[in-house]
């Protein structure tokens, strides 16, 4: 992998805690509307500008991406953000209870993104693309970095705990608790050469962010008649992350009617599917178990695993999707289907629960986190993992890292 030293936006540290923002499709619109009205030096009126707009806003005239950037110069006019000295790497720590990840800031090549060196594992919807893909070009800026994973190198371990060791640049607590740790790289060319010998990333989390990255990198230079090469639209912000460092938390499901069934019609279905019996929780203890939350119990769905599966067929929410979903529930296109919502984090198994008894659902089904090794697996054989189906938390900080691209 290329990796190059960035010369990005950065908050000074007394104010990175008040700057940095979850990304613009995390949470709630509503909730971000009040986070952002309460302190203006979000980094929320930059990457989710909607916060500062009426509902009805002109949308296709790409209002919220001209607010977002009259934000961003108002951050940097107010001192909220500012010019990094030079071009750098960082080293970013993120630290959620006992679990800490520890990843690399780094630009990533758009040619390498296009030759597949960064793996991809879902599809992304064009309109929403298209919306990411504008906000980097108006706003003049990548205003979120990219989540990428890559196979543990030991060389590179060695690298990030010698910067680790010093007293960071950035350290705050921010209000849900999780910490986050900035310090820059004082030797780049360690670590450039070090990333030289890994073959390729694959991106985590961040496929819209990803795509609209690259082709606006692209855009810019297919409109530059003097382009050189040395631009720094060639180049897209990631965070770096070793695989064994991950976490990945279940994605749930939950349905909003039975598709016609009553609930006993529905559970002998499933029995007719699954072997099945009560569940003593709500969180699944392994792969080839689903629990389900129906007529305020939760019932344990399980199978045996077919060894011939190919490695996306094998994923638990492959097998739920076409065994259940699919032909019972009436869900043929998971992705656009409305009657289908998905539940992520920490509390997703609880909150599926809660969905279905206080009515808001009729059936949830809480599923086993998918595995770094699955993902990894199912990208490098060329194929896509069914919608919703790995949640990766902690969640990458906006506005810690915002890399201008002209």
């Amino acid at each position: 992998m290329r990796i190059q030293p960035l010369h990005i936006l950065q908050p000074p540290a007394a104010r990175a805690a008040a700057v940095a923002s979850l990304p613009y499709d995390v949470g709630d619109l509503e909730d971000a509307r009040r986070e952002a009205q309460a302190n203006p030096s979000s980094f929320l009126h930059v990457e989710r500008p909607e916060v500062d707009l009426p509902a009805a806003f002109d949308f296709a005239a790409g209002e919220h991406h001209q607010t977002a950037r009259r934000n961003l110069e108002r951050l940097l006019k107010n001192g909220d953000l500012a010019p990094a000295s030079r071009p750098s790497l960082y080293v970013y720590r993120i630290t959620m209870g006992a679990h800490a990840q520890t990843g690399v800031v780094a630009g990533c090549h758009v040619d390498d993104y296009y030759a597949d060196l960064v793996k991809k594992h879902e599809k992304t919807k064009k309109p929403t693309e298209d919306d990411r893909t504008q906000h980097v070009l108006q706003v003049g800026a990548q205003t979120g970095p990219i989540f990428l994973l890559y196979a543990d190198q030991r060389e590179l371990d060695g690298l990030v705990a010698g910067v680790t060791g010093g007293k960071p640049l950035i350290d705050f607590r921010a209000v849900d608790g999780i910490r986050h740790e900035v310090w820059p790289v004082p030797d780049t060319a360690a670590f450039q050469k070090a990333f030289a010998s890994v073959p390729v990333c694959y991106v985590a989390d961040g496929h819209h962010r990803a795509a609209a990255a690259a082709r606006s990198g692209r855009e810019l230079r297919e409109k530059n008649p003097n382009h050189t090469g040395a631009e720094a639209y060639n180049w897209f912000m990631a965070v770096l992350f070793p695989a064994s460092q991950l976490q990945v938390l279940a994605y749930n499901r939950v349905l909003r009617d039975l598709n016609g069934l009553s609930a006993d019609a529905l559970l002998a279905e499933v029995k007719r599917r699954f072997l099945v019996r009560p569940a003593t929780s709500a969180r699944p203890s392994s792969v080839a178990h689903v629990h389900m939350r129906l007529g305020g119990e939760w019932h344990e769905l399980s199978w045996d695993p077919d060894p011939a599966a190919d490695p996306v067929a094998a994923l638990d929410v492959s097998v739920l999707q076409d065994r259940l979903l699919g032909p019972v529930l009436g869900i043929a296109d998971p992705r656009n289907n409305t009657r289908i919502d998905y539940v992520g984090g920490v509390h997703s198994a609880e909150e599926v629960g809660q969905r279905v008894d206080d009515g808001r659902a009729a059936v949830g089904f809480s599923l086993h986190p998918t595995n770094v090794s699955q993902l990894m697996a199912i990208a490098d054989a060329g194929q896509i993992m069914p919608p919703k189906s790995t949640w990766f938390e902690p969640k990458l900080r906006s506005g810690l890292f915002v890399h201008p691209v002209r």
